[in-house]
């Protein structure tokens, strides 16, 4: 904050810092010290290329949500669905799939760089530019580039979807926000399907989480876009519930009958091109106001 340099790796892009000091409670600031601000050229982030789908099958991308111990791994029943579902995708609808799992990637928590200004908050995002290590990149390369299905898997988690959700969609953020400042469409063509698992109850409340968020960044869902799970609030008994999942055959098929659905909507969708539609911003996440008088 002295000198006004960028990051590391970027201390040439400088915004104008000021000579200060402290006189008896009062700050002084001498404007005529003004540093001159400095923008580089810098080459475009991979990930802000044109969004283009490359001709092919279906592709469908499995997001696990879930936490565990990498070293001292369990038997989680969101995750089994999601295996199951991904591989019925593959193996016998004969489509393109990857699994992306939360747990084993390393990224930083959202930095609220809206918070400041909403033109702050870019696409790429600011950490993802600035940071090569953070690897929340695979995620933003896989849902924005690759996948026409984005399968999302989560355990309930005191009546709400998995930390490791919550940390992934306020780093998405940036791609709803080139809706509010940009105008620019990022997800077009995607659907969004759901698993829910959990010992503990909310299902409802879960599913209107995850779709509420997904159907504001401009995804589209098959006919009933989500299959759940729950013991409930009085019968938290892990062992039951594991065993109850792992036997289940009803679970499974739901969870092959969920992809299959996802998969002929995104057919639809990308065989038939759903027509651009203009983008009216009234009742749309950080629309203006406009209130006229009604006197």
């Amino acid at each position: 904050h002295r000198t006004g340099q960028g990051e590391p790796g970027y201390e040439q892009d400088q915004v104008p810092s000021y000579a200060t000091k402290i006189e008896k409670g009062r700050l002084y600031i001498d404007l005529s010290s003004a540093t001159k601000r400095k923008k580089q050229s810098h080459p475009a982030h991979p990930l802000a290329r044109p969004v283009l789908r490359q001709a092919g099958p279906v592709r469908v991308v499995g997001i696990s949500t879930t936490a565990m111990t990498t070293d001292h791994p369990r038997y989680s029943t969101s995750d089994a669905m999601l295996e199951v579902a991904l591989e019925h995708a593959q193996s016998t609808l004969k489509l393109e799939t990857q699994c992306i799992k939360l747990r084993e990637l390393t990224f930083r928590s959202c930095e609220g760089f809206y918070s400041k200004s909403a033109q702050a908050c870019t696409w790429p995002c600011s950490i993802t530019q600035m940071d090569p290590t953070d690897q929340l990149d695979r995620v933003y390369e896989a849902i924005v580039h690759w996948a026409d299905v984005i399968l999302i898997s989560t355990p309930i988690r005191w009546g709400n979807a998995s930390s490791l959700y919550y940390k992934m969609v306020e780093r998405l953020n940036c791609i709803q926000n080139q809706e509010t400042i940009a105008n620019k469409h990022l997800l077009k063509n995607k659907v969004a399907a759901f698993i829910i698992m959990g010992g503990q109850d909310n299902v409802q409340g879960v599913a209107g989480q995850l779709m509420t968020f997904f159907a504001e960044v401009g995804c589209q869902f098959p006919q009933f876009p989500f299959i759940a799970h729950s013991r409930g609030w009085s019968a938290e008994d892990m062992e039951r519930n594991v065993s109850e999942v792992q036997n289940s055959r009803a679970l499974r098929e739901g969870a092959q009958q969920l992809v299959a659905r996802a998969a002929d909507m995104a057919n639809l969708m990308v065989g038939g091109q759903v027509p651009e539609h203009v983008l009216a911003r009234g009742g749309r996440k950080a629309h203006q106001l406009d209130s006229e008088p009604t006197g």
